[in-house]
């Protein structure tokens, strides 16, 4: 399995934890070596786009 490319699950836990700051080096040199840069990019967009819909979200609602 040490191997084979991420999966799309494995891909997910590693861009939340790359955005927290919490990557460990074995997974980022694993992303690096054997993962596909348009996932990630995707992934992390996608994440990123999620955050800042949902403050906006929560800003309107307290801030009516």
């Amino acid at each position: 399995m040490k191997d084979s490319k991420p999966s799309v699950f494995t891909v997910v836990f590693s861009v939340l934890a790359a955005l927290f700051g919490v990557q460990s080096e074995e997974n980022r040199q694993r992303d690096f070596s054997k993962g596909h840069p348009g996932l990630f990019i995707g992934i992390g967009v996608f994440f990123i786009v999620l955050f800042v819909v949902t403050l906006l979200l929560i800003v309107n609602w307290v801030l009516p």
